[in-house]
């Protein structure tokens, strides 16, 4: 059933990649000679996919900025208002549960590839931002013209 919420995908991917995640790092921090290198694994492709979406992210807040004031908190945090507090709650709950969840197992297990999970929260961040980019709303910039008229300028 699709979300009916801007940006549903990304709130979907947010769930469950959290629930992904937590799984893991739950099963890893209590059989980690067996599950320890798959959560690692899982952890490491988190934090590379992360990574992509916060550079996408700011590709798309960058080529945003020129007609809008895009600000680096509301792009990758979602603060000033850029999100319904309804999908903050969703992307900052994700992020807060995915902190809590490798913590905690790298604390159980310090020493072993449990402790890679510190990297996966990456993804909530990298989801946030894209969510931002994409469907956050920002304020007009001051004295940026408007697409259609810059083409009329002939600055298009």
């Amino acid at each position: 059933m699709p979300d009916p919420r801007p940006g549903g995908r990304i709130l979907r991917a947010a769930i469950w990649s959290t629930a992904l995640l937590v799984l893991t790092s739950a099963l890893a921090a209590i059989w980690p000679a067996s599950l320890g290198p798959v959560h690692a694994v899982v952890s490491f492709g988190c934090f590379l996919v992360g990574c992509a979406l916060m550079l996408s992210a700011f590709a798309t807040g960058v080529s945003r900025s020129r007609t809008e004031a895009v600000s680096t908190a509301g792009l990758f945090l979602l603060a000033d208002d850029v999100a319904p507090p309804d999908v903050r709650h969703v992307l900052r709950g994700a992020l807060a549960v995915q902190v809590v969840a490798v913590v905690a197992a790298a604390s159980v297990r310090p020493f072993t590839e449990v402790a890679f999970g510190i990297l996966a929260p990456m993804l909530g961040v990298g989801l946030m931002s894209l969510w931002g980019a994409r469907e956050g709303r920002f304020p007009p910039r001051a004295g940026a013209l408007p697409s259609a008229g810059a083409e009329e300028c002939g600055d298009g």
